[in-house]
């Protein structure tokens, strides 16, 4: 880490966005994180400033991850207000309810009770969409707010994900949710690993679209999830 850096400094600035609502100008140097390490660092300072406990891992895209927030967890069919959220994104998205821990010093695969088809909607606290990974990371991986659908068992096949303004038809494409879910594991074990009944989400299993209207993401066999943007 670079001399003099503190992560406190940074989730300070985070944090105090997050509380106030107000944008947020790009991290200075010298308070900015300058690699993954920190990065990660930042994220955690900034639950630990706010004294949220995380309910698990939210995997943004490859390399861009961050604790799951519960109150940021949405029932299927909400409605997402549009307002203080900069630069929104949405994608199709799986939550895996953990049966069992993600021990950091094992390797097996996961075992989920229950997965979730779901929106992800993630945005940014800062004025201008940061475009570099280590700023995304130190910002909660873009906040991510995430509705779930009904939980069912885990498929044992690819299934087709498609994201669409509801009542439209989308082809769509083949999703392996669980190797998606077992490249996530390999990143929360990285980050320490997480206990049983945690949350592992997966977003970006689509291409993104804008939050307008009524949303519906469709998983195939594990279901479908919705929002409405207003």
């Amino acid at each position: 880490m670079s001399e003099g850096w503190s992560a406190a400094r940074a989730a300070h600035w985070l944090a105090e966005a997050f509380e106030s609502g107000d944008p947020l100008a790009p991290l200075p140097e010298g308070i900015a994180p300058r690699d993954k390490a920190e990065a990660e660092e930042v994220s955690a300072a900034v639950l630990d400033a706010l004294a949220i406990t995380p309910c698990g891992l939210r995997v943004w895209r490859p390399g861009v991850a961050g604790p799951m927030v519960e109150a940021r967890l949405l029932r299927n069919g909400a409605t997402v207000s549009l307002a203080g959220l900069r630069y929104p994104v949405v994608t199709a998205a799986v939550i895996g309810v953990l049966a069992e821990p993600l021990d950091p010093d094992e390797d097996s695969p996961p075992v989920f009770a229950r997965l979730h088809p779901a929106l992800d909607v993630s945005a940014t606290r800062f004025t201008a969409a940061p475009g570099d990974d280590l700023t995304l990371t130190a910002d909660l991986a873009r906040l991510g707010l995430v509705i779930a659908g009904k939980g069912k068992p885990a498929p044992d096949a690819p299934v087709r994900v498609s994201l669409a303004p509801k009542g439209t038809r989308a082809r769509g494409a083949e999703v392996d949710v669980l190797a998606a879910l077992n490249d996530a594991a390999r990143e929360a074990r990285r980050w320490g690993g997480l206990p049983a009944g945690a949350l592992l989400v997966v977003a970006g299993l689509s291409a993104p679209v804008a939050a307008s209207g009524t949303l519906h993401a469709n998983l195939g066999t594990l279901g479908a999830a919705e929002a409405n943007f207003a």
